[in-house]
């Protein structure tokens, strides 16, 4: 990617680990978009060969860029790795993405209508009313209690603040040290938000429709839930118990 021609263009970062049946259909479809968009697939050592095919479709398409990592150490972990990656190539509009087609490309256009006016845009499940797709009756009423919990304690009054859908401009992500964040699961998602929306930076939410995956297996664990419990309530102690953002 060249800085000064893409500035403006959007990167979408997509973290994989075995991902090797869904990343095909994913690059074509971010291909076809009709916004310009690179992408960067940071792989974590996946063994079914997901960073090799990843590799074959950057040998093809110079809008394809591969991150390799030497083992599995995170969803966050490797958001942070590709945030740095952005930030050093120039890149405006950032995106973190699901590798399992889960979100759905083409709402990026939406997503970067909505960033010209905000700091951070969120992809909300919950946004006038519930949109997922396949998803068994607990897993969604977890998420949804997840989503009122990190309400309850932080504050923050979002909708579906655990969403992994979002889209960060360049100077927003200036604005946080990325070597302080301590969440390596899917409180990666909170942690990120709270650390934009106590700084009284701009957030919006898009609508978005989630549809569970249909190939591999979801990564949530019970040690994942056990982190979000914690990292939530360190937040608000990192916020001096504040529940709004800072003055």
């Amino acid at each position: 990617m060249d800085a000064d021609a893409n500035s403006s263009k959007a990167l979408i970062i997509v973290p994989t680990y075995n991902e090797r049946e869904n990343l095909p259909a994913l690059v074509e479809r971010l291909l076809k978009l009709p916004v310009p968009v690179d992408l960067l697939i940071v792989d974590d050592n996946s063994p079914d060969g997901t960073g090799k095919l990843a590799d074959s479709f950057a040998a093809h398409h110079p809008e394809i860029h591969v991150l390799h990592r030497t083992a599995k150490q995170g969803l966050g972990r490797a958001y942070c790795a590709g945030f740095a990656w952005a930030l050093e190539k120039g890149c405006e509009f950032i995106f973190e993405m699901d590798g399992d087609l889960s979100h759905n490309p083409d709402d990026i256009p939406a997503f970067l209508k909505a960033a010209q006016d905000a700091d951070l845009v969120l992809g909300s499940r919950y946004c006038n009313g519930i949109r997922v797709i396949n998803w068994p009756l607990k897993r969604l009423m977890l998420s949804l209690s997840a989503a009122k919990y990190v309400q309850l304690i932080t504050g923050m009054p979002f909708s579906d603040p655990t969403g992994g859908f979002k889209c960060f401009r360049r100077r927003t992500l200036q604005s946080i040290d990325i070597e302080s964040v301590d969440s390596s699961g899917y409180s990666f998602q909170i942690e990120m938000t709270h650390k934009v929306w106590r700084q009284g930076l701009r957030i919006v939410e898009v609508p978005i429709i989630f549809t569970d995956r249909f190939h591999g297996t979801s990564k949530m664990s019970p040690k994942i839930v056990r982190e979000a419990l914690r990292i939530t309530w360190k937040l608000l102690f990192q916020n001096r118990l504040h529940r709004t953002p800072r003055k």
